[in-house]
């Protein structure tokens, strides 16, 4: 999202920092917003806040510019205007990229993450996870990282955490 607000920037930045050391320890990657994303389900690509890819990248031009094709962990920052569309259609549509394993949805207002894991079944396991003092367990790159790392420096208005 261009021009996110202080608190989307904020989790941002915590996220990548925080899961940085933690993809390079297994062979993985993580990359900003600015990775475009092949969706063969939403052509020609779509962009996340950020992408984790595992292994060496995969990547293809389309209409001239690096497209990501291998991502499997990826994160969205929720904000009112995107919150329907990241948990909808654009969840669907990534659903669709076969290295797709790990979803997370980062709520701005409040310490809280919606987490999906794609099954062996292909089906998805949600876990929601909320406070500052839990922690959420990513598969992808067999680590955990606390709410408490991801939120840093973000003011929620009417919390109790």
């Amino acid at each position: 999202m261009s021009g996110g607000t202080l608190a989307h920037n904020r989790i941002s930045a915590n996220t990548l920092t925080g899961l940085r050391d933690k993809a390079l320890a297994q062979e993985c990657e993580v990359l900003p917003a600015d990775m475009r994303i092949k969706v063969s389900k939403a052509p020609p690509y779509r962009y996340a806040d950020l992408v984790v890819v595992c292994g060496q990248p995969i990547i293809e031009s389309v209409q001239g510019l690096d497209v990501l094709v291998n991502p499997a962990l990826i994160v969205e920052i929720l904000s009112e205007s995107t919150e329907a569309y990241d948990r909808g259609k654009k969840f669907v549509s990534y659903q669709s990229i076969g290295t797709f394993r790990e979803y997370l949805l980062i709520a701005q207002d409040r310490p809280y993450i919606t987490h999906y894991v794609r099954q062996s079944d292909e089906s998805w396991l949600r876990t929601d996870i909320e406070g500052l003092a839990n922690e959420i367990e990513l598969v992808t790159i067999a680590c955990k990282m606390s709410l408490r790392e991801i939120y840093v420096s973000v003011e929620f208005s009417n919390s109790n955490d």
